[in-house]
């Protein structure tokens, strides 16, 4: 444990950051979960809503560097290409 106090700070303000990035990235799960159900039951209309709301949880992460910009633009990219081909085949 640190013995400064400037230190002492710091280590709560990392934890209290670590607890808000871990709600975000739970959150970003969560959303993910919702979109690969969806098309798991074919459901088209649930999957572009569940799509939209994927798109705008990764860019806000990523605005807010939970995760990197490369990264949630990688997600983004890799869902669309399954929503897309998941209309293709229906």
């Amino acid at each position: 444990m640190a013995n400064i106090k400037s230190a002492k700070k710091r280590v709560e303000v990392i934890e209290r950051k670590t607890a808000v990035n871990k709600r975000r990235k739970n959150h970003v799960k969560n959303v993910l979960k919702a979109f690969d159900k969806a098309l798991a039951d074919k459901n088209m209309e649930t999957a572009e809503t569940a799509f939209r709301a994927a798109e705008k949880e990764l860019m806000q992460a990523a605005s807010k560097n939970t995760i990197s910009k490369n990264a949630a633009s990688r997600k983004v990219s890799r869902l669309a290409k399954k929503l897309n081909e998941a209309k293709a085949s229906k």
